[in-house]
């Protein structure tokens, strides 16, 4: 019989389907925090839930140490959360133990209980949204859309891959050869579903939830273990997480230790090294630095690894239509979260003569001067600005607009310290825009510089950028490129700059999508192509790999006669 979780989401599973297959826009949970969607007294609900976090224990009822926690909300409240520790075999033991009954379950029981984990999630989204905030540094909506119901729906589309490959296999299979005058070979095939084991979940500090929830449940969905292990500056995101999936799972049944939180303190390498070096964890999903990255890569040859990490993201100008459209779009990729995203754009390549537009040629300096002026605008007004650029999630961040300054380059637009109207001590910090030239500063700009700074920078003509936005895409990693142009021709080479460096292209983008966005059931995050990630969010490869199919045969009399054909 069919799972009664999976039957009582099965309607939104088969849109999610659908939608993945068409790629076109459809979202399972309600973006605006208003109480229309999320009921008259969820906000506030919400935000009580996450003050009653502050200053006390999180519980879960799970195998702990100790207590651990330090994280540093960037809009300088107080936290003071502590979470509980844990041993590493300890954990990894009630994993193991947790999983024998998990992986027997069928893959409707598999894909019902996470998605009514995820339905519980959303209903959770405004104490979410607080802790995403306070611990990131996303201004309040960003935290809500892309904490919430976006990473909510990430999770969706994995768990509708997921679905979408354990479907394909059957349970059990008739088999018949003919022989000629002979009686026909006939043999029965059965077919089981192996869950790879354990899969660790090592979280960000930028976007805990948004990256997080792809592989949490690309894993559960088919049946492994979870063991989720938060960024050490932001973890109560997924501690609130991994507490629902534990509620859901004991209410369906199973033991809770499924799903359990490896929380530490700063300084972890040590343990997580030992984490994801252990022969039992067969699966990791890391988002963060390419070092720890490219680590992982190379030594976890235990697990199936899926990575997201550093890449340069890159804007072509060859011409456009509208410059003063063009010039607010890329602007507010540049402010959005102060550009501490995975798909902000650094590299601006404009063309040393200029750029063709309606009215002529517009110089270099103008350009330039038209991004700078509508970053100025945007952060004109503190009490509006701080609503897009959030806060800077650390210090080191901060540090490198000073390392960027230091360069000694030209200043096209200088970074700025904003206040606050709330919260007097956040960290709030404008873009900072520098000019360098494409063929004396490329070891600069081939660096990722993460955080609100960018590069506008002089090329010989679209002729060098593209080709250069492509090698660099492939060398260094990107997840996006943006190109403007009103010469079909450029488009093309474009698209072929894409396809060269594997990364995501947007052309000509002026109105209200961005390049940094990504839309779940229609975008793919990441192609997996360059260096930058060696996975994308999401397809078939990111789920198909976290589980096995092993079958038995048998003899069996034969369905049909010499006489009569296999399939009458």
């Amino acid at each position: 019989m069919t799972h009664p979780l999976f039957a009582k989401h099965q309607s939104t599973l088969e849109r999610a389907l659908q939608t993945a297959e068409q790629r076109g826009y459809w979202s399972a949970y309600p973006e605006m925090p208003s109480p229309r969607a999320y009921g008259e007294t969820a906000a506030a609900d919400g935000e009580a839930a996450f003050k009653a976090h502050l200053g006390k224990s999180f519980t879960l009822d799970q195998p702990g140490v100790g207590t651990v926690g330090r994280e540093v909300s960037p809009y300088g409240i107080e936290l003071n959360i502590q979470y509980p520790g844990f041993a590493t075999e300890t954990l990894l033991s009630a994993a193991n133990q947790a999983r024998k009954a998990w992986s027997l379950a069928s893959p409707d029981t598999w894909v019902g209980v996470s998605l009514e984990i995820l339905a519980r999630l959303n209903a959770h989204s405004f104490e979410i949204a607080h802790s995403v905030m306070h611990t990131t540094g996303q201004a309040f909506m960003m935290a809500f859309q892309a904490g919430g119901p976006h990473a909510q729906d990430r999770g969706l589309e994995a768990v509708a891959y997921a679905w979408n490959e354990l479907r394909r296999v059957p349970a059990t299979a008739y088999w018949e050869k003919p022989q000629g005058k002979n009686p026909p070979l006939a043999m029965e095939k059965r077919y089981t579903i192996v869950p790879r084991g354990i899969a660790l979940v090592l979280g960000c500090c930028t976007f805990p939830t948004w990256n997080g929830y792809p592989g949490l449940f690309a894993s559960l969905a088919t049946g492994n273990a979870v063991i989720v292990k938060p960024h050490p500056g932001a973890i109560l995101p997924l501690a609130i997480t991994v507490k629902i999936a534990r509620e859901v799972l004991a209410e369906a049944g199973f033991d809770p230790n499924v799903v359990m939180l490896a929380a530490t303190n700063p300084n972890d390498g040590e343990i997580v090294q030992k984490l994801a070096l252990h022969p039992d964890v067969r699966v990791i999903d890391f988002t963060g630095s390419t070092r720890n990255g490219d680590w992982l890569e190379q030594n976890a040859h235990q697990a199936h690894v899926f990575t997201e990490k550093a890449g340069v993201n890159q804007i072509v100008i060859d011409s456009t239509d509208d410059l003063k459209g063009m010039a607010r779009n890329i602007a507010f990729s540049l402010a959005l979260y102060a550009s501490q995203m995975c798909t902000a754009p650094q590299n601006i390549y404009i063309p040393r003569s200029g750029i063709r537009t309606p009215e002529g040629t517009v110089p270099f300096d103008e350009v330039a001067q038209a991004i700078a002026a509508s970053v100025q605008k945007l952060c004109g007004d503190p009490a509006k600005a701080v609503e897009i650029l959030g806060a800077i999630q650390n210090e080191g961040i901060a540090a490198r607009i000073d390392e960027a300054r230091a360069l000694g380059k030209p200043v096209v637009l200088d970074s700025q310290t904003l206040v606050h109207p709330v919260y007097p001590d956040a960290r709030i910090r404008t873009p900072l825009l520098l000019q360098l030239d494409a063929n004396t500063d490329e070891a600069i700009f081939t660096r990722e510089w993460f955080g609100p700074i960018a590069f506008v920078i002089a090329t010989d003509g679209t002729q060098q950028s593209m080709p250069l936005a492509g090698r660099i895409a492939a060398e260094h990693g990107a997840l996006t490129l943006s190109a403007y142009t009103t010469d079909a021709q450029v488009a093309d080479a474009a698209h072929e700059a894409s396809v060269q460096g594997n990364v995501a292209l947007s052309l000509n983008l002026t109105g209200g999508v961005f390049v940094n966005q990504s839309a779940a059931f229609s975008d793919f995050h990441g192609t997996g192509g360059n260096p930058a990630a060696n996975a994308s969010l999401t397809d078939a490869a990111f789920v198909a790999n976290r589980f096995r199919v092993v079958q038995s045969r048998r003899h069996v009399p034969a369905r049909s006669t010499a006489d009569t054909p296999p399939n009458a």
